[in-house]
């Protein structure tokens, strides 16, 4: 469920909405019009997303311990093991 940011549209806010608030909401659920608290009129801020950072998903020594063998290109038709058990190289001739 996204988090959505909501700010107040007139000066007569309340001490919940004066500075906008955050608000964990289902992507079918209606946008507020007005503050839960004091009724003021309030309107939905587009915010940047939050994205995940890349991990060490790939990282040779995460591969071999999930059971995966990883080969990186030597050169043409050409690939050397990085992680995992298998022939060392693999080669098209």
């Amino acid at each position: 469920m996204p988090i959505y940011e909501y700010q107040p549209t007139t000066d007569q806010s309340c001490d919940s909405c004066r500075d906008g608030f955050e608000l964990l909401q289902k992507l079918v659920d209606p946008k507020l019009l007005a503050c839960p608290k004091c009724k003021s009129p309030v309107h939905r801020v587009l915010s940047a997303p939050s994205l995940p950072k890349p991990g060490p998903s790939l990282a040779p020594s995460n591969l071999e311990q999930h059971g995966f063998t990883q080969y990186r290109k030597a050169g043409k038709g050409v690939y050397q093991k990085s992680a995992g058990t298998g022939p060392d190289i693999i080669s098209d001739s």
